[in-house]
Parts: C-alpha cells; sequence; structure tokens
C-alpha cells in the first residue's frame, strides 16, 4: 500500500505517492536543497525516473500556501541520513539530458516576470486622507523637465521644501508640517518614482533617477511655485537629493538640513560586513533587473514593514495610517521598479559625479545642519559632522536624536524645534 503526502515550499505545493517513507523523504530532501520551483520540478523528476514516486509526475505540482511546520520537519531527521544514502546509490541510474534540463533554465515564463500580479501604479490617493495628514494643504500636479511631482503646499512665510526618503512619501512629514506652515510656506512633494509622481523609465546609466534628475525636478517645481531662492531639509534618499541640489544650484538655496545621511560617496567607500548587513537593500536594490523587483514585489508589503521596523528603534512612530498610505504607494510595479532604479543610479551614475564633484572641489555653499539617530545605523559607524564638514563651505553643525533612522516620526517634537532655530528668519 502506497503512502500519499504533501509537503510545501514557498508558494508551492508538493503532493506525491511513493513506496516508502525514505523514498518521500529523499524527495522532500530535494525539494529544501532546491527551494525553487526549478529545483522542485527537477527533483521530482529524479524521483520517478529513480522509481521512487509512482504519480504521474505531471500533477505533482499544486500551487498553496501552507508551509512544513518545525516537528514535521525535524520528524525526518533520521530518514534525512538514510535518504541522502538512497540518493547516492540510485544517482548512476539517472543522468540529466537537455530534454529535461530544459524545462528548469530561466525562461519567459509568466510565473517568472517580476511583480507579476501587481497593478503598474498605485491606487488613486484620496483627498479625504491627505487632509487628514496635512489640513488645508492644496494639491496638485506639477510637470518638470523629466517628470510629473504631486506637491502639497501650504503657508504664507519663507519657502521651506521638505523631502522624504524611501520606502516612503511626503506623509513622513505629517508629524510637522502643519505647525511649520505657520512660519513657512511649506512645500511637500513625493519624489520621481515614488509615491503618487510619475515614475519615468531609468534611461542610460539609470541616469533618470540620478540624484541630479531628481534635484532638477525640485528646482523646477519651486520655479513654477514663484520660488527662485528657498530652504531644503531632506531625509534619507531626500537628503542626498538636497544635497546635489546644493552643488548644482548653490545660487537657489538659503540653508539645508539633511537628516540621517553621510555622503553617499563615503558611505559606499566605507563599506563594511556590519554596514552591508544592516543596509541590506543598498545592496539587494542595485543589481541588475529584474531579480530586485521580483524579490521585492512577492511581498512589497512585507519588505516595506521589515524595512521601516529595522530602521526606526520608537515602536509605534510610524502610525497604521502613515504605513497604509506607505505601502498604497509602494505595492505596484511601478514603484518597485523606480525605487530600485533609484539605488542603482546611487551605487553608479551618482557615484561618479561625486567624484567629479571632489576633483574639482565643488561644496555645498550653503549652512548645514545634520541630525540623525544615535540608535541608527549611520550614527553608529560614522561620525556624521566629519563627514560632511569637508564637503561644505559654510558651517556644519548639528547632532544626534534619540531614535533611529526615522527622525521626523520618531522624534517630530525635537526635529520641529531644530527646524525652527535653524530655519530662522
Amino acid at each position: 500500500m502506497a503512502d500519499v503526502s504533501s509537503i510545501s515550499l514557498n508558494r508551492y505545493s508538493f503532493r506525491f505517492e511513493a513506496v516508502s517513507k525514505i523514498a518521500q523523504t529523499n524527495l522532500f530532501i530535494s525539494l529544501i536543497v532546491g527551494c525553487e520551483r526549478s529545483s522542485a520540478l527537477g527533483a521530482i523528476e529524479y524521483a520517478y525516473q529513480a522509481g521512487n514516486v509512482k504519480s504521474d509526475r505531471n500533477s505533482c505540482l499544486l500551487r498553496g500556501d501552507a508551509s512544513m511546520n518545525r516537528r514535521e520537519f525535524a520528524s525526518l531527521g533520521m530518514g534525512t541520513a538514510m535518504a541522502m544514502l538512497v540518493a547516492g546509490s540510485t544517482r548512476n541510474n539517472y543522468a540529466p539530458t537537455s530534454a529535461n534540463l530544459k524545462p528548469e533554465l530561466p525562461g519567459p515564463k509568466p510565473g517568472a516576470q517580476p511583480c507579476a500580479e501587481l497593478a503598474q501604479l498605485p491606487s488613486p490617493p484620496s483627498e479625504e486622507v491627505s487632509q487628514r495628514f496635512f489640513p488645508g494643504f492644496k494639491s496638485q500636479y506639477l510637470n518638470t523637465s523629466g517628470a510629473n511631482i504631486l506637491v502639497l503646499t501650504k503657508g504664507k512665510g519663507p519657502p521651506l521644501l521638505l523631502l522624504h526618503g524611501h520606502p516612503e512619501t511626503h506623509v513622513t512629514w505629517h508629524k510637522i508640517a502643519a505647525t511649520l506652515a505657520e512660519r513657512y510656506t511649506i512645500v511637500l512633494p513625493d519624489l520621481r518614482g515614488y509615491g503618487d509622481s510619475s515614475k519615468p523609465e531609468g534611461g542610460p546609466n539609470n541616469i533618470n533617477y540620478s540624484f541630479r534628475a531628481m534635484a532638477q525636478d525640485q528646482v523646477d517645481v519651486m520655479k513654477q511655485l514663484g520660488y527662485q531662492r528657498f530652504m531644503i531639509a531632506g531625509h534619507d534618499r531626500g537628503g542626498r537629493v538636497a544635497a546635489r541640489l546644493c552643488v548644482d544650484y548653490p545660487e537657489a538655496v538659503e540653508r539645508v538640513a539633511l537628516l540621517d545621511i553621510a555622503p553617499t560617496l563615503t558611505m559606499y567607500n566605507d563599506t563594511s560586513k556590519e554596514f552591508a548587513t544592516k543596509y541590506v537593500w543598498w545592496f539587494l536594490q542595485i543589481q541588475p533587473a529584474p531579480m530586485p523587483e521580483h524579490i521585492i514585489g512577492l511581498d512589497p508589503g512585507y519588505y516595506l514593514r521589515d524595512h521601516l521596523a529595522v530602521q526606526g528603534k520608537t515602536p509605534g512612530a510610524v502610525t497604521p495610517e502613515a504605513m497604509a498610505e506607505y505601502i498604497r504607494c509602494y505595492s505596484c510595479k511601478g514603484t518597485i521598479h523606480a525605487v530600485c532604479e533609484d539605488y542603482r543610479a546611487a551605487a553608479g551614475i551618482d557615484l561618479e559625479q561625486d567624484q567629479l564633484d571632489e576633483a574639482a572641489g565643488r561644496k555645498i555653499q550653503s549652512p548645514v545642519l545634520a541630525l540623525w539617530g544615535a540608535k541608527g545605523t549611520v550614527g553608529q559607524l560614522w561620525d556624521v559632522l566629519a563627514t560632511w564638514r569637508p564637503k561644505a563651505s559654510a558651517s556644519v553643525i548639528g547632532r544626534a536624536l534619540p531614535c533611529g533612522h526615522l527622525l521626523p516620526e520618531e522624534q517630530p517634537e525635537i526635529v520641529l524645534t531644530e527646524f525652527q532655530a535653524f530655519f530662522r528668519t
């Protein structure tokens, strides 16, 4: 009497009929080692040819969501060793051929497409939700030289441009924007590729997602709003855009605040195992398409939540409402590809431009405020002020805040106080 068993790995469920528990374990170990659909198919083919599986191999593969628990895994421990011996004794009876290897090779199969089940763009934004975050702010789209940028504005004072980072949107400023609007004209854009702004193709060498291209967007936005000169605060990727804008358009910037970043070139030049481990997305998202897009697209909500959980050190700092907005904007093909293009540009063309600036002596000419999280990776691995002083010809001041990476959400009151003191008129 044959046994019927089934196991599930990742997104795939396998049901097979084998003549013995050892044969079942042999197949199970093959699946564990492969842990991918292509390797699993090869394992089933091997077991079938070896005579260990009686059912039709084409019916062995079923889709499923369950997974084998640890108790079930451990119960197969002794059988594992026996299975390996069985596999070794029968392997010579089955030599792989081009015919049975071909289905295992990468190919244009629907299941291999990145983000296959996601929409191309985020679902439309809600004005009601926007007003809850930013009461009284005006929302509009402005065309720049290379993108269509969502911008929120409010206030009548000196213009202050606030730039968000990855994997967030302009919503990152929701805890302090309304108060700042009492003293400044606040401008809140979504960077190109992020949020509800457009997501252009990357172009040669990912040039359309270089910090230079993103900085050009912001200069275009501010000019259309009537501002030739303004102040900037940027967090994470937004800080890198702000730094590039300061170098490329020194006449446009009065003061700049950079939140929880060291210079990109410095961070890549100083890369260590510790940094690569803590900032894994800096190295995952620079890989050629479509591999990182596919991995992120399998569960973008999980990727985003885990990213923020690793970066933030203040539980509950990212509100459920803000998280919902971040996930809405991130969970689509366009955003996932765009943010990968952003990181690819940072590890390529942006570094080249930074090196040219360094060789030519081009620096930030406006006063710099650097704030960072004392519990975050940047503050723990770098002397932040020391990294920025060689990059600026004016004063560089700042301090660590008692938080992780997400300063505007973890310590909004302190950030607000620091901004009000630094961006004084």
